[in-house]
C-alpha cells in the first residue's frame, strides 16, 4: 500500500474506532446497554481485522512484532466481556498508528521538500531567442536563463556578471550566496536575485540535484540495525507479556487481570520510538546539507572511532589556485595573468582551467586565442591580441622559445610552476597550489571531540607532498603513494580499532568508501562513483558539515534509546500493577496510550537538534578576487 493510501486507511480505521466508542458511550448513558455493546464490538472488530491483516503481512516478511500483543488484548477483552476496554484499546491502537504515521511524515518533511523542488523544464538561449525545453534536452555548454525564483535545473557556472542564489534547501545556509562570473552553481539552488545566465556543465541526469533525489529515495527505504534489534526485543517482550498475563490469571483465577496486563502492553515504544527518532535524524541532517542514505548509516555514524581522509578534494579544495606571480620583464603581474589565461582557454587541463577561472574572477575579459597548438600535459602556444604566447611547464616553455633562460625558481612540495613567455621571451612564473580547506583544523579538532580516536591521511600523492600539506595537523598517521586497492587494505586493517569512516571525493576513493563502515563523499563536486559508493554525501564542499552529521546521528540515537528505555520501563511497571489488580483494563489502556504519546513526542525532539559545530562559519563561495602578488 502506498504512503498516501496507508495514511487514508489509518484515518478511516481511526474514525470507525472513535465513532464506535463515542456512540457506544452515548447509548450506555441513555441506558441502551445492548446497543452500546454492539457499537463497541463493531469498532473493535474493524480495528482487529486491519490489525490481523498487518500481522499476516509482517509474518510473510519474516517479522514478528508487538502487533500480536494488541490483537491478543482486544480478543481477550471481547472474550471476557470487557467490551468497553476492548473499544478503548482499539481506539488507542488506531490512534497510535495514525500518530506514528503523522510523526514519521513530520520527520520526513525536509526530504519531501527537497524532492518537491525538482524542476521540470528550463529556459534555454538558442539563436537569439528563448525556448522552454525539457531537462533531458539540456547538454553541457547550453546557455540557460535562470529567472528570479527559478531553481537551477543543472550544475553549471555563472555567465552573467554576478548572481545571488538561495542554497538553503540544499545546504541549510539561511543567507543567499553571491556568486561572480565563472563560479559554480549547484543544481537545486534557487535564484534569489535578478535573472542570470547559467552555462550548463552537466546533463540534468548527472547533476548534483538528480543524484540527491536518487539518494533521498534510497534513504527512505532503509531500516536501521537498531530497528531490527527492536524487532528482536519485541519477541522477548511478547513472551514476557504473555507469561505475566498467564501467571496473573493462574495465580488469582481472575482472567480480567490477564486482560489488563495485555492491554497495558499494547502497543510498545519499541515499535514507535526507534524509527521515528532515526527518520527525524535523517531529515535533520539533510537540513544541514548532510545526506545520510538511511537509518542504518545514521546509527553507524554515531559509533565511528577511526577516520581516514583522502587529500585532494577532501582535506584540500581540489582546485589549484594562483598563489603568486613572479615577473621577468616590464609586464605587470595582471597582464601576465591576462595573457596566460587567454591562451589557456584552449586547454582542458586542470591547471589551465584554474588560471582561466582566476582571471575571470578578476573580471578580466579574455580574447579568443588563435593559431593554437597544445602539447597535452605540457602546455599551450597561441596568439593573443596579435602576440605569440606560450604557457606551460617551465621545461616546455624554455624549449619552445629556444632560449637558455632559466627561472631559477624551485616549487615547494604541493605547488606547481607555470611559465609564461611572450614573443619568445620569458615574462613570468605563476605559482599554483591546492591549499588546505579553511575549515580543516577546526574539523579535525571537532572530530576528536566526537570520540574519534584515530585520524589518518590516505593519498595517492607523493609522501613529500602529503607531509607538507598535513604538517601541524596532528594526524595519527600519513599513508602516501597508495593505489585504490591499498586504500581498501588500510580501511580493513584499521577496523581493529573500531568502526571506520572514510572520506573521499574521487573515483579512486570509491572502493575504500564501499569497504568502510561509513563512507563519506564530498558530493557537491565529487565523482558520481564515490557518491554512489558512499553512505553519506556532503551536499556542500565543507568538511564542517560532517561534524553536524556526527552530532545529529549521535543525539538521534541517544533520543531513540532514551525513549525505548523510558517507555519499556513504564510499560513493565504498568503490567506489574495490572497483574496485582491495581489497574483495570480500561485504566491500563489509557496509561499505555499516555506512555506511547510521550514516547513519540520525545522521539520528535530529534527534529529540533541544532549542532553546536559544523554549521557556523561554513565555507562560502568567494566573491572578491584574490589579489595577485608581484
Amino acid at each position: 500500500m502506498s504512503g498516501k493510501g496507508s495514511d487514508r486507511f489509518n484515518i478511516v480505521v481511526l474514525v470507525i474506532a472513535l465513532s464506535g466508542l463515542a456512540v457506544g458511550i452515548g447509548l450506555r448513558v441513555a441506558g441502551r446497554i445492548y446497543l452500546a455493546e454492539m457499537f463497541w464490538v463493531a469498532g473493535v472488530i474493524t480495528v482487529l481485522a486491519a490489525l490481523v491483516l498487518e500481522i499476516v503481512r509482517s509474518l510473510w516478511r519474516g517479522e514478528v512484532g508487538l502487533d500480536i500483543v494488541a490483537a491478543l488484548s482486544m480478543t481477550a477483552a471481547l472474550v471476557f466481556g470487557e467490551t468497553l476496554a476492548a473499544a478503548v484499546v482499539a481506539l488507542m491502537y488506531s490512534g497510535g498508528t495514525f500518530l506514528e504515521s503523522f510523526a514519521e511524515g513530520r520527520a520526513r518533511r525536509e526530504m519531501r521538500d527537497l524532492l518537491a523542488r525538482v524542476p521540470r523544464t528550463a529556459t534555454r538561449h538558442r539563436d537569439g531567442a528563448l525556448d522552454e525545453v525539457s531537462l533531458d534536452a539540456i547538454v553541457p555548454g547550453d546557455l540557460l536563463l535562470i529567472r528570479q525564483g527559478d531553481v537551477a535545473p543543472v550544475d553549471g557556472t555563472v555567465e552573467s556578471k554576478r548572481a545571488v542564489v538561495d542554497q538553503s534547501a540544499m545546504t541549510g545556509e539561511s543567507m543567499p550566496v553571491r556568486l561572480m562570473r565563472g563560479q559554480e552553481v549547484m543544481s537545486g539552488s534557487a535564484n534569489a536575485g535578478e535573472a542570470f545566465d547559467l552555462r550548463a556543465s552537466r546533463r540534468a541526469a548527472e547533476s548534483t540535484y538528480a543524484g540527491i533525489v536518487h539518494l533521498v529515495e534510497e534513504a527512505q527505504r532503509s531500516k536501521a540495525p537498531m530497528s531490527r534489534l527492536a524487532d528482536r526485543y519485541s519477541i522477548l517482550f511478547l513472551i514476557v507479556t504473555v507469561t505475566l498475563a498467564a501467571a496473573a490469571w493462574w495465580l488469582t483465577n481472575d482472567p480480567i487481570r490477564a486482560v489488563a496486563v495485555l492491554v497495558v502492553a499494547t502497543p510498545c515504544p519499541l515499535i514507535l520510538a526507534v524509527p521515528i527518532a532515526l527518520v527525524a535524524g535523517l531529515s535533520r541532517a539533510a537540513h544541514f546539507g548532510v545526506l545520510i542514505k538511511g537509518a542504518k548509516p545514521l546509527e553507524a555514524l554515531a559509533r565511528v572511532r577511526t577516520l581516514i581522509l583522502d587529500k585532494t578534494g577532501t582535506l584540500t579544495d581540489g582546485r589549484p589556485q594562483i598563489v603568486s606571480v613572479s615577473t621577468y620583464a616590464d609586464l605587470p603581474p595582471d597582464e601576465v595573468l591576462y595573457l596566460a589565461a587567454a591562451a589557456d582557454q584552449a586547454s582542458k587541463h586542470p591547471m589551465a582551467q584554474a588560471i582561466v577561472a582566476s582571471a575571470r574572477a578578476r573580471d578580466m575579459v579574455l580574447p579568443v586565442p588563435t593559431d593554437i597548438e597544445e602539447v597535452p600535459g605540457e602546455g599551450v602556444a597561441a596568439r593573443v591580441d596579435g602576440r605569440s604566447v606560450v604557457v606551460g611547464g617551465t621545461d616546455f616553455v624554455i624549449r619552445r622559445i629556444g632560449a637558455p633562460q632559466n627561472p631559477h625558481q624551485v616549487s615547494e612540495a604541493g605547488s606547481v610552476l607555470v611559465a609564461v613567455a611572450v614573443e619568445r621571451q620569458l615574462v613570468g612564473i605563476l605559482v599554483l597550489a591546492d591549499p588546505l580547506r579553511a575549515e580543516t583544523a577546526t574539523f579535525l579538532a571537532g572530530a576528536r571531540l566526537h570520540g574519534i580516536g584515530r585520524i589518518l591521511l590516505a593519498t595517492g600523492d607523493r609522501r613529500a607532498v602529503a607531509q607538507a600539506v598535513t604538517d601541524g595537523l596532528g594526524l595519527d598517521a600519513v599513508r602516501a603513494d597508495l593505489t585504490p586497492d591499498q586504500k581498501v587494505l588500510l580501511v580493513l586493517t584499521e577496523r581493529k580499532h573500531g568502526p571506520v569512516m572514510m572520506v573521499g571525493d574521487g573515483v579512486n576513493d570509491a572502493p575504500a568508501l564501499a569497504a568502510a563502515d561509513i563512507g563519506v563523499a564530498m558530493g557537491a563536486r565529487g565523482a558520481a562513483a564515490s557518491a554512489e559508493a558512499a553512505d553519506v554525501v556532503l551536499l556542500v564542499d565543507d568538511l564542517g558539515r560532517l561534524l553536524s552529521g556526527l552530532e545529529v546521528a549521535s543525539r538521534s540515537r541517544r533520543i531513540a534509546l532514551e525513549s525505548v528505555v523510558a517507555g519499556i520501563g513504564l510499560a513493565m511497571a504498568g503490567m506489574v500493577a495490572a497483574a496485582l489488580g491495581y489497574l483495570t483494563p480500561v485504566q491500563g489502556a489509557l496509561l499505555q496510550e499516555a506512555i506511547d504519546f510521550a514516547v513519540i513526542l520525545n522521539a520528535l525532539r530529534a527534529l529540533r537538534i541544532s549542532p553546536s559545530v559544523g554549521t557556523k562559519n561554513s565555507t562560502q563561495p568567494q566573491v572578491c578576487p584574490t589579489p595577485v602578488s608581484g
